[in-house]
């Protein structure tokens, strides 16, 4: 049965704790709430990026193609965001999960890095990560030296092509090996967490309730309930950078 739990006292059901002792597997899916603890601006938040500028200006190819230098201006810009936040608490709770258990796979939709800088070692990155780009005409990966300091979207030192930045645009695939492997950690987990999502932009939204069908104790984290409540086996409702930390002490109490 689905339940809610606030008590910092006693973070979970029993239920949960005892799953949580006995896991082998661990899947945290994550998405934009968990990063806006950090202080990343958030796309659908009152005060997200989105309200300054128009996505479909600025995130797909459609628009870089017109006007690279505008849209590599503005990845630079939340680039430098990115760079000057730090990962939270609940990042450093995940990366603390990736050491209890024999596996700890962390599934994001977020781009800034922020997981693999608090020290989780598997992260697969539905949507991309800021801190690459790539050559649009021959894949060739651009070094963070080829374009420090580009005001303008460079071009690739191999072969004059348009550099772009290694995300996920609208009308953009995932890719492929990410979601394969992020399919199958959901699919084979005993505890699956969704933290800080509104799990609404699909195909990502699936894997929660792919998780559970699969037979995972699925287990939401969140500020306040979403769509993906009533299916969840349990809704710790807060902060990731409050629920994860107690839920983590609770479990080794």
């Amino acid at each position: 049965m689905n339940s809610d739990h606030k008590s910092p006292a006693a973070p979970c059901s029993a239920e949960l704790l005892l799953r949580l002792k006995e896991a082998g597997r661990i899947v945290v899916f994550t998405g934009a709430g968990i990063s806006a603890e950090s202080g990343v601006p958030t796309f659908r938040g009152e005060n997200g990026l989105w309200k300054k500028f128009r996505p479909e200006e600025l995130a797909n190819i459609d628009a870089f193609m017109r006007n690279p230098d505008l849209v590599w201006q503005w990845y630079q810009h939340r680039k430098e965001v990115i760079s000057s936040v730090r990962p939270n608490a609940g990042h450093d709770a995940i990366a603390a999960m990736d050491q209890r258990y024999p596996s700890c796979i962390v599934v994001t939709q977020n781009i800034d890095d922020l997981h693999r800088r608090a020290g989780s070692r598997t992260v697969h990155e539905l949507h991309g990560n800021i801190e690459r780009n790539y050559c649009m005409t021959c894949r060739r990966p651009a070094t963070p030296e080829e374009i420090a300091g580009q005001t303008k979207a460079p071009l690739c030192v191999a072969c004059g092509g348009l550099v772009r930045p290694d995300v996920v645009w609208f009308g953009e695939l995932l890719p492929e090996e990410e979601w394969n492997a992020s399919v199958e950690a959901a699919t084979a987990a005993d505890v699956f967490f969704a933290v800080g999502t509104s799990s609404v932009v699909y195909p990502a939204a699936s894997l929660p309730t792919d998780a559970r069908r699969a037979g995972a104790y699925l287990v939401e984290v969140n500020i306040e309930r979403t769509d993906l409540s009533p299916m969840a086996d349990e809704v710790l409702l807060g902060k990731a950078g409050e629920v994860l930390p107690a839920l983590l002490a609770y479990v080794e109490h």
